[in-house]
């Protein structure tokens, strides 16, 4: 397996050189916000792996793919607001729909900032936090500068887990992509440790006098984290 991922590495490294690579990082990182099987993630890490200590490619890397999750990002909300309404209107329907709508706007209007920021680092969560921001009418303004903000972070952070692998076995691109997503995989595991902890938290603090549907819904599918407004938000609805 080894010799087979060595094999897989030496050919990507040739393409290195050539600018088709950074359109690739820009188009899938860009894509990820509409498409949420992209493996953008996996592409901006595995890039950084061959690059290795490269420090000005790997400048280059942070932003093509911070650029190019913000303009997909930018698409997603954008999708949210033209299609809104029936978004909205489709959500409302019944005693259910409205108490599931009322409890997705407060957490829109009090987690905002962390769902845009954070949200990318759950499954589809940037699809959901696009679409939803634009849909309950969240400005411009406000949306460009907190996804700008993740973006940055989410770039620099794919990079440098790559560039730990790549950095560590320079000369065995093979052993650094293991290393790299060993490491991806277990940052993924505390975040959704802590999630699921802080979800739990959140619905034993919920007053028993709750209405019925949204407390059903705050306990048994989606708690009050930014990744549990997923589950319920405009356009994703089950």
């Amino acid at each position: 397996m080894l010799e087979a991922l060595n094999h897989i590495t030496e050919l990507l490294r040739d393409t290195l050189s050539s600018p088709w690579l950074w359109v690739l990082v820009f188009a899938v990182a860009a894509l990820d916000a509409l498409l949420p099987f992209m493996p953008s993630e996996t592409t901006v890490v595995t890039v950084a792996v061959l690059l290795g200590p490269d420090v000005p490619r790997l400048a280059l890397l942070v932003a093509m793919a911070a650029v190019g999750a913000f303009a997909g990002d930018c698409l997603s909300h954008w999708i949210g607001r033209r299609a809104g309404p029936r978004m909205l209107a489709r959500l409302q329907r019944g005693e259910r729909g409205q108490a599931r709508y009322e409890w997705a706007r407060s957490q829109v209007e009090r987690r905002g900032a962390l769902l845009i920021v954070a949200a990318r680092y759950l499954p589809g969560g940037r699809v959901a936090s696009g679409l939803a921001t634009g849909s309950m009418g969240v400005s411009w303004a406000r949306f460009i500068a907190y996804d700008a903000l993740g973006t940055g972070i989410w770039a620099v952070y794919s990079v440098c887990i790559g560039a730990v692998g790549g950095t560590k076995f320079a000369d065995e691109p093979a052993k650094g992509l293991l290393l790299s997503f060993g490491i991806g995989l277990l940052l993924v595991a505390v975040l959704e440790v802590a999630r699921r902890i802080r979800s739990r938290y959140a619905a034993r603090r919920l007053p028993e006098d709750d209405p019925g549907p949204l407390r059903r819904t705050a306990i048994g599918r989606v708690g009050s984290g930014p990744g549990r407004a997923r589950a319920h938000l405009p356009g994703v609805d089950r």
